[in-house]
């Protein structure tokens, strides 16, 4: 493992080969599904089904470093030097037999190079998805002005190819910085801002197809949106936070911890960000209230979200095109609630851990659909009341 390169790039032509090749099927689908359609219904299938598997590749992120498979090749982008674990069977056999329960596996480097293959699939969706909503945006200017669908902007999915392409160096350095907690962290709100770039492209294209208008919402909601937005970004921090550095089970009791209301805590030491996996500031191993801290102000965040999350659900019910909405939210906090409560008192089962990261994930992009579904509107009439809905509908 030593004389591995750090940055072995012979098999990236095969790295991104595979990756196209994984995403020619999606993109067939996709034209078969929009024959016919006006090119906002074509991009708005297009993303909605990068939205899809951007999310399935957050879970599948999730499994990876789960499973303790993030390390299963430990170079990057190959697998000791090569495209696949096939070629790399020996370097794996010799680092498995040296270490049976370490980071390399055979088992854990196809974990870990399925999700590459996978990342890379992705990657090229997007570029596709950047390059269609710019082709279409020239060949609108060229139409007549009275013969147009409303304009498309071709900054988003720019956004979000650049944003991608800084999610896969992410990616390299939680492999070659051996998971160092805050570059996995960084990885994970990567994945999470991905989801919310895509959603807002699938929002707009959507609306931009049926001609149709966000719903208008007091200000203070939206104001409420965007708050529980940036605290449900936080906690996610946490979370990662928290399972990066393996706390889940600082805590194996609730609604107390180790039999007490505010157990003993280290947090200079469990919030000292840039460190290496299992130590501390100076290198000596980290402590348990250490660990404790990190995962007790993750659980006490939890509480603020979850009751944030349930006033801005009663909230959105008002309003009628806001409603399915405020179900999804509703749905996935309960759910985040259930496995949150699997983890502590299960002993972090595995499909606990990963739906709790999914449904985190998809709170985000639940968020990001209402913000982009509303927008703020002066008006002296409540959004529950008749008249309040009559004109919600009417715009």
């Amino acid at each position: 493992m030593d004389t591995t390169s750090l940055y072995d790039l012979t098999p990236i032509a095969w790295l991104l080969a595979t990756g196209v090749l994984l995403a020619l099927g999606p993109l067939v689908w996709v034209r078969r599904r929009s024959n016919g359609h006006g090119i906002a219904r074509h991009l708005h299938v297009l993303t909605v089904l990068t939205l899809f598997l951007t999310f399935d590749l957050t879970l599948f992120g999730a499994f990876t470093r789960l499973t303790d498979s993030g390390l299963g090749c430990p170079d990057w982008p190959g697998c000791y030097g090569n495209a696949s674990p096939v070629g790399a069977r020996h370097d794996i056999a010799m680092a498995q037999a040296a270490r049976p329960t370490g980071p390399v596996t055979h088992g854990k480097a196809w974990v870990e190079m399925m999700h590459r293959y996978l990342a890379t699939g992705v990657g090229f969706l997007i570029l596709v998805l950047a390059v269609a909503t710019w082709v279409a945006r020239r060949n609108q200017q060229r139409q007549p002005a009275h013969a147009r669908e409303r304009p498309l902007s071709a900054w988003w999915p720019a956004a979000t190819l650049a944003w991608v392409c800084l999610q896969g160096a992410f990616g390299a350095l939680t492999v070659t910085w051996k998971l160092y907690p805050a570059i996995v962290t960084l990885h994970l709100l990567g994945a999470v801002v991905l989801l919310g770039l895509l959603c807002i492209q699938a929002v707009r294209y959507r609306q931009a197809a049926a001609e149709r208008q966000p719903a208008p919402v007091p200000s203070a909601l939206r104001t409420l949106l965007f708050g529980v937005s940036a605290l449900l970004l936080l906690q996610i921090a946490l979370g990662g936070w928290v399972s990066t550095n393996y706390a889940v089970l600082a805590c194996t009791q609730f609604p107390t911890c180790q039999g007490s209301w505010w157990p003993p805590m280290n947090f200079a030491q469990g919030f000292h960000i840039w460190r290496a996996l299992g130590e501390g500031a100076d290198g000596t191993p980290i402590d348990f209230a250490s660990l404790t801290a990190i995962h007790y102000v993750h659980r006490l965040m939890a509480y603020l979200v979850f009751a944030a999350i349930a006033v801005l659900v009663c909230l959105l019910h008002r309003v009628e095109r806001l409603r399915p909405q405020a179900r999804w939210l509703g749905l996935l906090a309960l759910l985040q609630l259930a496995t949150g409560l699997g983890n502590v008192l299960l002993g972090w089962p595995l499909v606990a851990a990963v739906l709790h990261t999914g449904g985190a994930a998809a709170l985000a992009v639940v968020l990001t659909w209402t913000l982009c579904e509303s927008r703020g509107a002066r008006s002296a009439v409540p959004a529950g009341t008749e008249a309040g809905r009559r004109g919600m509908e009417a715009a």
